[in-house]
């Protein structure tokens, strides 16, 4: 049987600096830079970045709840910290911190072209 392993994700942009400008600023990215264009690398995983221009038959972005990719997940050592921290950026929250099942508590984020972003906090034990 095949094994697999992450690559990348590939987002769509109108503004791919400014995507990228905010990935780095609310979730600390890495934006890397390449000829022509500008991609991210955000906990361990290549983001890549693709442009949107007028006319290219990209639909816009599609309002929450839809088929398809839901979200990503992300998770943090301490979640209240990471949300004031968030909070202080001017980050949207769509759902603020709940305890989502016994060890885990999360929160729902919106990134740049209503991208659905959750934050967790896992505690062992």
């Amino acid at each position: 049987m095949s094994e697999y392993t992450w690559d990348h994700l590939q987002l769509r942009s109108p503004d791919p600096e400014l995507t990228a400008a905010w990935f780095e600023r609310c979730l600390n990215a890495e934006i890397v830079r390449k000829p022509g264009k500008v991609d991210i690398r955000l906990a361990g995983i290549n983001i890549f970045i693709a442009p949107v221009t007028e006319g290219d038959g990209v639909a816009p972005p599609p309002l929450p709840p839809y088929q398809g990719l839901d979200h990503f997940g992300l998770t943090v050592d301490n979640l209240d910290e990471t949300v004031t921290e968030l909070k202080n950026k001017g980050v949207v929250f769509t759902q603020e911190p709940i305890a989502i099942r016994p060890g885990v508590r999360g929160c729902f984020i919106r990134g740049p072209q209503n991208i659905s972003i959750e934050i967790l906090e896992r505690r062992l034990g």
